[in-house]
């Protein structure tokens, strides 16, 4: 891919996409995270004297129909706190295509791209908009890298150049260190809620890593399909057969995936309930797992710490109860002690190291979910495609 430093970059416009979409509430930006990441980026390109105009998308709106509820006002109004300079944030009038861009230096923010009618359908008519407004075309937000849609895929073919920006990289190299170039052992930990919106990643794990740490309520489901009791954990039991197929491949892998010992349970409400170990065949009917226990925690422990490359994406229990956090917490302390290339990915993985104080002694934290997940799962991303083929056009 060509990069945003192989092009010169003063008093030239660029449109800069990237991936603005944080919680707000009442107006206010509950997580910053994504911003603070976009945020090296964008003083790159002001300060090459960039005519620079940002692209970004949040949430989900009905196409056509702009929601103040989704407005990108609260992001223009940090943007601007954060750069000491004006950001001013442009709504999409008939006018907006014909405005000039700002000068040399200054920086605009367009509104929710999805408050436009194409975006989500990559428009072809919507992506040349797009590229008439720039001379330069950077895509940055790999988070949204696994779209097809105007402002992340159709325009970086019709644009008069296109690149890839300096986080869009980062991400790429540091998952590309960790899966098809890593230093063995390779250990990855994947929790999550379903079985079924992670097996094509847990299958692909397969054929790359040495040992695999499940957790959350996918390792629930795989406990159910080898017959152990469960309670009332979350689980999939419309899952089962996936699960033990899942099961039957990695026995053929010869993959290490260490069997839990102990677990933690506990009742409903979970935020008031006592934490309990039990053994693997003593969850009672009315218990529900939330946490792996002490001694299996203590073998995850070792296993991560003889790895040389971890990837982490979902926490191992409801790390956000105290009582329920000790396996997630144990299991990241031992990832940041291990010396380990370490890539941690997903908003829960990320918020149990903001929670353990932890987040600063990781390798690489990637903002990024639906993408992190399908670049491991060893899919073709359409905007990295894109990318590419200009790369190889020029």
């Amino acid at each position: 891919m060509l990069r945003m430093t192989d092009f010169p970059l003063e008093n030239k416009r660029v449109l800069l996409r990237e991936d603005l979409n944080v919680p707000i509430d009442q107006g206010r930006i509950t997580n910053a995270e994504r911003l603070r990441a976009a945020l090296p980026t964008i003083r790159e390109a002001l300060t090459g004297q960039a005519r620079l105009m940002l692209l970004s998308h949040l949430g989900r709106p009905h196409p056509g129909q702009p929601d103040p509820a989704l407005s990108l006002a609260p992001v223009a109004a940090w943007l601007a706190r954060e750069l000491d300079r004006p950001v001013p944030l442009r709504p999409w009038t008939d006018s907006v295509w014909r405005e000039l861009p700002p000068p040399p230096g200054a920086i605009v923010l367009f509104e929710n791209v999805r408050f436009l009618q194409g975006e989500r359908e990559d428009d072809p008519t919507l992506a040349e908009r797009f590229a008439s407004l720039c001379d330069l075309f950077v895509m940055d937000a790999f988070a949204t890298a696994h779209r097809a849609e105007a402002s992340t895929h159709g325009v970086i073919l019709k644009a008069l150049k296109a690149c890839a920006g300096p986080l869009l990289i980062q991400e790429v190299e540091a998952l590309t260190r960790a899966l098809t170039a890593p230093d063995h052992p390779l250990v990855a930990v994947v929790g999550g809620a379903k079985v079924s919106t992670k097996i094509e990643l847990l299958n692909a794990l397969l054929t790359q890593v040495d040992g695999l740490i499940l957790g959350g309520g996918i390792l629930n489901t795989l406990l159910l399909a080898q017959g152990f009791p469960v309670g009332q954990s979350l689980c999939e039991p419309d899952a089962l057969d996936t699960a033990r197929s899942f099961l039957a491949a990695a026995r053929a892998s010869r993959v290490e995936i260490p069997v839990p010992v102990d677990l933690v349970v506990g009742h409903l409400p979970i935020a008031t309930s006592e934490a309990d170990v039990r053994t693997l065949d003593k969850v009672a009917a009315d218990e529900m797992i939330l946490d792996i226990g002490p001694v299996t925690a203590a073998h995850y422990e070792t296993l991560l710490r003889s790895a040389k490359t971890i990837l982490w994406n979902g926490p191992l229990g409801v790390f956000e109860c105290d009582q329920f956090a000790q396996g997630t917490r144990r299991v990241a302390e031992a990832i940041v002690q291990s010396g380990a290339f370490t890539v941690v990915g997903g908003g829960d993985s990320l918020a149990a190291l903001d929670k353990f104080q932890l987040a600063d002694r990781v390798s690489y934290r990637s903002t990024a979910g639906g993408a992190f997940l399908e670049f491991a799962e060893g899919r073709v991303l359409p905007a990295l495609e894109a990318l590419a083929e200009r790369a190889r056009d020029t």
